[in-house]
């Protein structure tokens, strides 16, 4: 697999951005079986650019796009972050390509790149009904911390932090 920086608005990011949406809004349904919003925090491909952000995709081999994370900076403010921070965003497999360790592989390029930008913690935002992204980050050395971003006030928020 080719991992490679890309901007967040290139159509393979798109692509995988849209097919993450609809994964979320199917994990989410309400109790009326309604299909969930999918995640509504505010993005836009600056908040990615070097060197305050970086979004990665991983291509099979045959070419098409089958991974993607990237990392914004923030700072202190009214949403619960602090000063330093890499805030992880729109990490996500393909289901055909999930189990064979591109998550991890992403994730710690990510850590990597935020660190050598001189953020100081790694924090990221998941829910309930994503318990495999629990257990990677759980088992990546993330740790509960004090709910932080756009859906702090929901209940099925968890939010999870890293020294860096």
């Amino acid at each position: 697999m080719d991992i490679r920086p890309t901007p967040y608005d290139h159509p393979d990011a798109v692509k995988l951005n849209d097919a993450v949406q609809l994964e979320y809004a199917e994990r989410y349904k309400d109790d009326d079986g309604d299909d969930g919003e999918g995640d509504l925090t505010p993005l836009d491909a600056t908040m990615f650019a070097p060197p305050r952000g970086l979004y990665l995709i991983a291509y099979a081999p045959e070419g098409h796009p089958v991974a993607t994370g990237g990392w914004r900076s923030q700072e202190a403010n009214g949403e619960g972050y602090a000063d330093g921070d890499a805030e992880l965003k729109r990490m996500y497999v393909i289901p055909e390509a999930r189990g064979l360790g591109l998550a991890r592989r992403i994730l710690a390029a990510l850590e990597a790149d935020a660190r050598a930008a001189g953020r100081t913690r790694m924090v990221l935002e998941t829910g309930t009904a994503q318990p495999e992204a629990i257990a990677l980050y759980t088992s990546s050395g993330y740790e509960p911390c004090a709910k932080f971003g756009y859906y702090r006030d929901y209940p099925n928020s968890r939010c999870y932090a890293k020294p860096l």
